[in-house]
C-alpha cells in the first residue's frame, strides 16, 4: 500500500470503486473563488450518482471577521452531509474543477469533522473526462447518511497560534499565496497587502501541478528546502484557507499528518487592525 491509498483516488481507480456492490460517496465541490457558482457545472455534466456539494455555503461558514472561509457550524455541516448521503464509516471521494484546491478544502473539512474515509479524485473532472469515463447530467436523489461528526481531528491555527509558529525558533508557517501578495505588492481580493512577521513563502505552484501532486519524496524535499524540518511544528495559510488546505494534503502525501491549517488565513488576519503587517522590500538598487 502506497502513502497516497487513502489521500488520492486515479480516475480508473474510482470508476472501478463505482462499479462495486457497495460503491464510494461522490461529492462534487466545483468551486471558483471570483464566481460563477460551480452547480451550472455540475448541472452540465458530473460523474454519475455525484451529489453537488457548495463550498462557500456548505462547507465553510459564513464570511466575517473569522476570514472568508471560515470553519462550518457542526451541526449544519452533518445536515448537509447526511442530505449528500454521507454514511458514518462509509468511504467518500471528492472531486473539484481540476485545480485541486476546492476539493482539497472538502478533503480537509470532512477529515477535521472526524469522517476519515475520505479521498481527493487526482486531476479532478477533466482527468476523468480526460480518460473518456461516463459523465451524466442526471441529478441523484442519495438516501440520507447517518454520518455524525466529531470536529477537531485535525489541526487548526487561529490567528495566535499562526503568530507564534511563524515566531518560533523550531517550525515554520507557510504563506502559500502567490509571491507578489506575500510580498506586499499586490493583493487583488483583501484590504491589506502583505504576510504574518515571520511567515515563509512557498507559492502553491512549487508543490502541486495543475491539481497534480508529485512523489511523497518529491513532496517531501520541496517542503524542506522551505524550513519544513523532521519533528517540528509546521501550518499553512492562503488567503482565506482554501489553498492553504490543498497545502495541507500536500504535507499528507510527504508524510506530515501533523500539519496544522490556519483556517482563517490572510483574510481573518487583516480583520484586526492591530494585528502587524510584513512586507518584503524590493531588490536591487
Amino acid at each position: 500500500m502506497s502513502a497516497t491509498d487513502d489521500l488520492l483516488v486515479e480516475a480508473e481507480q474510482l470508476a472501478a470503486e463505482l462499479a462495486a456492490a457497495d460503491p464510494p460517496t461522490l461529492l462534487d465541490v466545483r468551486w471558483r473563488l471570483t464566481g460563477p457558482p460551480g452547480r451550472a457545472d455540475y448541472a452540465a455534466g458530473h460523474l454519475p450518482t455525484a451529489v453537488f456539494v457548495d463550498l462557500d455555503t456548505a462547507l465553510c461558514g459564513p464570511p466575517g471577521p473569522e476570514g472568508r472561509h471560515p470553519l462550518p457550524d457542526p451541526a449544519a455541516l452533518q445536515s448537509a452531509l447526511r442530505a449528500a448521503g454521507v454514511r458514518a464509516g462509509h468511504p467518500v471521494v471528492v472531486y473539484d474543477g481540476g485545480d485541486g484546491m476546492a476539493a482539497a478544502r472538502a478533503w480537509w473539512t470532512l477529515r477535521w469533522a472526524g469522517h476519515r474515509p475520505v479521498r481527493l479524485l487526482h486531476g479532478g473532472f477533466p482527468a476523468w473526462a480526460a480518460a473518456g469515463l461516463p459523465v451524466s447530467t442526471d441529478e441523484p436523489d442519495p438516501v440520507p447518511g447517518d454520518v455524525t461528526l466529531t470536529p477537531g481531528a485535525l489541526p487548526v491555527l487561529d490567528a495566535a497560534g499562526a503568530a507564534r509558529l511563524a515566531a518560533a525558533d523550531e517550525g515554520v508557517l507557510l504563506d502559500v499565496r502567490a509571491a507578489p501578495r506575500y510580498r506586499g505588492e499586490h493583493e487583488p481580493i483583501d484590504p491589506v497587502a502583505g504576510h504574518v512577521p515571520g511567515a515563509v513563502n512557498l507559492p502553491a505552484p512549487e508543490y502541486v501541478t495543475e491539481g497534480r501532486f508529485g512523489s511523497a519524496a518529491a513532496l517531501r524535499d520541496r517542503f524542506i528546502a522551505a524550513g519544513v524540518s523532521p519533528g517540528a511544528p509546521v501550518g499553512a495559510y492562503c488567503g482565506s484557507g482554501v489553498t492553504a488546505a490543498q497545502a495541507v494534503l500536500a504535507l499528507h502525501l510527504a508524510g506530515r499528518p501533523d500539519a496544522a491549517l490556519y483556517v482563517g488565513s490572510w483574510s481573518n488576519w487583516v480583520a484586526d487592525p492591530q494585528r502587524p503587517v510584513a512586507v518584503t522590500p524590493p531588490s536591487g538598487p
